[in-house]
């Protein structure tokens, strides 16, 4: 019996040894079995956070928003313009009014003087002048120069006068600029194209008409103004 009982005791002692040291294999194999869900962010965490890719693609830079583009429609010819709208905002909206209202249509260039300037924007066919919105601040301190083809804007001796005239340089006009003897023109655009069309109406035959001076003989027309872009 104590044989039998000896016997007996030593295999269970032998199974339980076999038994603890299968238990400890099992945990010691996945010793995080019961801590894995510590290791994953909070549901709300999880679900609004960025993939790791997206978090490491660099930002799509914006597109440079194109310059707006106004073809001017003359008797002589076409003249493409291009806007300065941050160097110039107040300015180029108002252009831009008087543009999109079709307030340019047949009017025409009044006043021209070779070797300075051509003006228009304030009169029908037969020098009558048009009615215009209110006028707007100078921007002439804005750095851009009375260089041959800019437009800017015309006005009265009074710097903040300008309405819907404007004038392209024929030649470079320094005295025009922002601190100048009169007081700064406000440049807005340039041409782009169609110079040469410039060039042949600052050359046209001009005459007195009343008090207006420099007025084309044989009417210079801007049949219309329109936005190309």
């Amino acid at each position: 019996m104590i044989r039998n009982t000896g016997w007996r005791t030593a295999l269970c002692l032998a199974v339980g040894l076999l038994g603890l040291c299968g238990c400890n294999e099992k945990k010691d194999s996945t010793p995080l079995e019961g801590k894995v869900d510590q290791t994953v962010p909070p549901v709300s965490e999880a679900t609004t956070q960025k993939p790791a890719e997206t978090e490491s693609s660099p930002p799509i830079p914006a597109k440079p928003k194109a310059p707006t583009q106004v073809r001017l429609e003359t008797s002589m010819g076409d003249i493409l313009i291009q806007l300065n709208e941050e160097m110039a905002p107040v300015t180029t909206a108002n252009f831009l009014r008087y543009v999109k209202e079709g307030f340019y249509e047949n009017t025409i260039f009044h006043r021209v003087i070779p070797k300075f300037m051509i003006q228009g924007g304030g009169f029908a066919v037969g020098m009558v002048e048009k009615n215009t919105h209110p006028a707007i601040i100078n921007e002439s301190s804005n750095g851009l120069k009375n260089l041959r083809g800019t437009v800017a804007m015309a006005r009265t001796p009074d710097p903040n006068s300008a309405t819907s005239q404007f004038f392209i340089n024929h030649v470079d006009n320094p005295g025009l600029n922002h601190g100048g003897p009169y007081g700064g023109y406000a440049v807005f655009g340039k041409v782009v194209s169609g110079m040469d069309v410039v060039d042949a109406i600052a050359q046209v035959p001009t005459r007195t008409v009343g008090m207006h001076q420099n007025v084309p003989v044989e009417p210079v027309i801007l049949r219309s103004a329109a936005v190309i872009k």
